[in-house]
């Protein structure tokens, strides 16, 4: 991975050098050659002025000899062939050349300047415009400088300074290299940032890799440190927090291990050792029925925690459908509470009920809200001294329907209070050991979460108080068409 984004990155900044270095060049080379033009524009006016001057010398004419002002023409053509090496010429209006820039000059001049092209040029030039262009002239590609030779108000011709395009080309690739080499030094030096950068980045996810081996072996202790960039510190914190969930897995999935084990394995011992002691005669016949119906009362405990396990398995399950359906959950509670009617009577308790309206509609699955108020009245029964008492309420706004089971015994410590919930646990501390599996209440909760309502432990009452929400619903359609139907036979009679 650190190859990969180092070359990644490197690619990136290579590409943009090459393409800022591009576009700086075309625009320098652009910008100098306009700049050299304008240098020959300049020059190129010099000599036209001048050869209006000379033009002007009708006394020096008429002697033949050279004016002071035709040596100074001369002159400046020769300045500018060594400063620039470039050629002038000045033509008149039919293209006739008038005046060479010096006899010396005069044979390369002629080889230099193509007739034709002049006599294309000269008719923008007459119309008072310069014209900058590029050519192709017999020692190769060349510019060419043209600008009006004017003389009071008239265009009596024009003066052409032409130039090869090589030595221009030459004079800026110096510079170019010069800018090629300071971004190839730029680029090493961003290639050597991008290393160490890139190498700080990719160090927390080699650590991270490593530690993600360690927790495939089992390590789940293993912890990676928080540093680096804001993103790099937000991953290692998300790693660890996974890491913590695993160990906390891991922990829960041994626990509950050990707690099957241990739930499977004592009724299991209980039941060998007592058939075992009637088939090799030391319990002796008429104690047999009674050792049975331990035995039997084991099986019963094991069919109930088998079911249990099953139960929550099904829960668990994210492939579980809810039957969803309103119905009276009032209703709902007198069954549950007919079913358990006979417990209730041998611990002699009380059972109070105390509901707002009648009915109470809610929506939800009905057969698992069933099993949450069954495990919820069995709990409250199994812990609750004989001759205590029981009490279940209901409350219900425009959307929440609240359930209370409460009773009067010992309670819940609060040490034990966050556990509650979890699979097998159970406060023996409060609780009278051997009953039960710790699976009800988790049983319970896992229901509320797919129902995506809550269910808690009350603080501050006496005994224990559990409340669980549901949604609240309008009486079903047959409902309003039964009470209706009785209404009007009532009527009737």
């Amino acid at each position: 991975m650190f190859a990969r984004l180092l070359i990644v990155t490197l690619a990136i900044i290579l590409v943009c050098t090459v393409g800022l270095f591009s576009l700086f060049y075309v625009s320098m080379r652009s910008s100098y050659i306009d700049q050299r033009m304008n240098e020959l524009k300049v020059q190129a006016y010099d000599i036209a002025y001048l050869a209006s001057r000379v033009r002007n010398n009708a006394v020096a004419d008429a002697l033949g000899h050279t004016s002071i002002t035709e040596a100074y023409i001369q002159w400046k053509a020769n300045q500018v062939y060594e400063e620039f090496n470039a050629y002038s010429v000045v033509v008149d209006r039919t293209g006739k050349t008038t005046l060479y820039a010096t006899p010396e000059l005069m044979r390369e001049t002629e080889i230099v300047f193509d007739q034709d092209h002049i006599v294309k040029v000269l008719k923008q030039v007459l119309l008072g415009e310069e014209i900058v262009t590029p050519s192709e002239g017999q020692t190769g590609p060349m510019f060419t400088v043209a600008v009006p030779w004017i003389d009071n108000g008239t265009v009596l011709g024009a003066v052409f300074v032409q130039t090869a395009a090589q030595p221009i080309y030459a004079s800026f690739r110096s510079f170019a290299l010069q800018g090629a080499l300071a971004s190839l030094i730029l680029f090493a030096l961003a290639g050597v940032c991008v290393f160490f950068v890139t190498r700080q980045i990719i160090k927390p996810l080699r650590v991270m890799s490593q530690m993600a081996g360690e927790i495939a072996q089992g390590k789940f202790d293993r912890r990676v440190p928080i540093s680096g960039s804001r993103e790099t510190r937000e991953l290692a914190a998300a790693f660890n927090l996974m890491a913590g969930q695993l160990d906390q897995l891991e922990n829960t999935r041994r626990d509950f291990v050990a707690n099957v084990s241990h739930e499977l394995r004592s009724p299991m011992t209980s039941m060998q050792g007592f058939l075992q002691g009637m088939l090799d005669g030391t319990i002796p016949p008429a104690e047999q029925r009674r050792y049975m119906q331990i035995v039997l009362d084991e099986t019963r405990r094991l069919s109930r925690l088998v079911a249990s396990l099953l139960n929550l398995s099904r829960m668990e399950n994210s492939d579980t459908e809810l039957s969803h359906s309103t119905f009276d959950i009032h209703e709902c509670i007198r069954r549950v509470i007919i079913a358990n009617m006979t417990q209730l009577d041998e611990k002699g308790m009380e059972l109070a009920l105390s509901f707002e309206d009648e009915p109470m509609y809610v929506r939800a699955d009905a057969e698992q809200i069933e099993q949450v108020l069954i495990n919820l009245l069995s709990n409250a029964i199994k812990y609750t001294p004989e001759g205590g008492h029981i009490r279940i309420s209901t409350a219900q706004d425009a959307c929440i329907t609240r359930i209370i089971v409460q009773d009067n015994g010992p309670g819940i410590a609060p040490e034990d209070a966050p556990y509650i919930f979890d699979r097998f646990y159970k406060a023996d501390k409060a609780h009278t050991v051997g009953k039960g599996t710790g699976l009800g209440l988790a049983i319970c909760k896992r229901i509320m979460e797919k129902h995506g309502q809550t269910i808690r432990l009350l603080p501050g009452n006496e005994g224990a108080a559990f409340e669980f929400t549901l949604e609240s619903s309008t009486a079903p359609e047959s409902t309003h068409m039964e009470e209706s139907h009785a209404a009007q036979s009532q009527s009737e009679d």
